[in-house]
């Protein structure tokens, strides 16, 4: 009997370490895809709240925001 406690708890423990490594591995790509939004350095974002951005407001800070079609660096280089 003690040995199936004993297979019991290490069955849960492994059952337990494989949910939170998909966990962080989830978190990990969800992180990578928020970083390719390139809203906060572009030239038509606000930062304000109620108008992110004066040419796409509705897609801004959103993954739709990926492929801007109208993104432009503030930096420019040669000016």
């Amino acid at each position: 009997m003690v040995l199936l406690y004993f297979l019991a708890a290490w069955i849960f423990l492994i059952l337990a370490s494989w949910e939170c490594w998909s966990m962080v591995q989830l978190g990990v790509r969800m992180t990578r895809q928020m970083h390719r939004i390139p809203c906060s350095s572009c030239m038509f974002f606000t930062g304000d709240y109620f108008l992110k951005c004066t040419v796409h407001p509705s897609e801004a800070l959103t993954e739709e925001a990926i492929a801007c079609r109208d993104y432009c660096s503030r930096v420019r280089y040669g000016a």
